[in-house]
């Protein structure tokens, strides 16, 4: 649904933009009636979403009031849970990050035993800033999420999360709501959000533990049909072999190329890898046999890859995660594969680039999703709509 013409949420979108505007400038721009957009500055200004200042051009007395978004109107809390850790954040309604924290956790435990360091983390947090309304929880999983319900649904390193009622039991905590999705869209939204908000079509990539994409089309995040878009880490890679896939398929590229199949096959060579994080240390200290084998994921990657460029035709890919922090070694291979395997015509304005906003991008995207959610024209309006008619009431009965 697009924003209806002349309702608040329409004042707030145009404010959005970061510059401030008189009560003529709005009608000038709107077509809307004076005293209309008066009742909509109104709302917004009650709400806290918007603020006035005497600093616009008057043609006589004091200054007009110019007014625009109030982006610490309001909180939004926000993680990313993946495998081993948590990014667990505050945010204000401009996706600032008022506060972030990583936090180690095991995602495999259930649920009842990962919500609470969650919990006692986001309070934390609240505790610290001045007080403000908290509007709403963004959560990012490890796994395909059923993103109208909130429920994860079969995940493979969570499983015991199965079906979870997260929204339900989040919302307890706080009586907010509370919006849950995969780790990797999330991570996607982050990207745009704070790193590329120009870029229309764009894709993200995460290489950890699993692997796995986001995708963004026309400047909105897509999900695809049943959620499962950019689900990169089970499509075959050509250089595969017989191994076997978690999935219980042979030659997917998460079978091959992440971080645990990495560490594995610097485990055979005699290095001390168990993790991710450990083939990450290895190629940082200049290992020579760690570097190669990051910098063949990296081809690998790439070759899944130069078949999603070609079909989807990006302009942006943006490559990050835990083993993305290993340096130029994995995008170098990925750039290589993508630049050998796809048509000239998809890959002349392509640029091919480290992650921007890093480890924080999956709590970003997590709030932009929350603040895309109660500043949506639905969602707003219909609780402006429901301040106004309270007031209303209250000043019927006083009369």
């Amino acid at each position: 649904m697009g924003v209806k013409a002349g309702s608040p949420a329409a004042v707030l979108r145009m404010l959005m933009d970061g510059s401030p505007r008189t009560r003529a400038e709005i009608v000038a721009a709107t077509g809307l009636a004076r005293s209309t957009v008066r009742a909509r500055l109104d709302l917004l200004v009650a709400a806290g979403l918007v603020t006035g200042n005497g600093t616009g051009e008057s043609t006589g007395g004091r200054p007009a009031d110019r007014f625009g978004f109030n982006p610490t109107a309001h909180l939004v809390l926000a993680a990313e849970v993946s495998a081993t850790r948590a990014t667990v954040a505050l945010s204000d309604l401009g996706c600032r990050l008022l506060a972030v924290e990583q936090v180690d956790l095991d995602a495999a435990d259930v649920p009842e035993a990962v919500l609470p360091q969650l919990v006692r983390t986001w309070r934390g947090m609240l505790r610290a800033v001045p007080r403000a309304e908290l509007v709403g929880v963004g959560i990012g999983l490890p796994g395909p999420v059923e993103h109208s319900t909130g429920r994860p649904d079969n995940p493979p390193v969570t499983s015991g999360w199965d079906g979870f009622d997260l929204p339900a039991v989040v919302g307890a905590e706080f009586g907010v709501p509370v919006l849950v999705d995969n780790e990797v869209n999330l991570m996607a939204l982050g990207e745009h959000t704070a790193a590329h908000p120009e870029v229309r079509h764009m894709i993200v990539v995460k290489a950890a533990a699993g692997i796995g994409a986001g995708l963004i089309s026309n400047g909105v995040l897509h999900r695809g049909a049943a959620g499962a878009a950019g689900d990169l880490g089970h499509i075959r890679v050509p250089r595969g072999g017989e191994v076997l896939c978690w999935c219980g398929n042979t030659e997917c590229l998460e079978a091959v190329a992440a971080g645990p199949a990495l560490a594995a096959r610097l485990r055979g060579l005699g290095h001390p890898a168990r993790s991710t994080a450990d083939v990450v240390a290895l190629v940082r200290a200049g290992n020579l046999e760690a570097g190669r084998v990051v910098r063949q994921a990296g081809r690998d990657i790439g070759e899944v890859l130069a078949g999603c460029v070609s079909m989807f035709n990006p302009s942006l890919v943006v490559v990050g995660g835990l083993l993305a922090e290993a340096g130029e070694m994995l995008l170098a291979g990925v750039r290589e594969s993508i630049y050998r395997r796809s048509l000239p015509l998809a890959t002349e304005n392509l640029r091919i680039v480290a992650s921007g906003a890093g480890t924080s991008a999956g709590a970003l995207g997590a709030a932009a999703m929350v603040v895309r959610h109660v500043l949506s024209p639905e969602v707003l309006d219909a609780r402006l709509g429901q301040v106004a008619a309270a007031e209303a009431r209250l000043s019927s009965r006083a009369i």
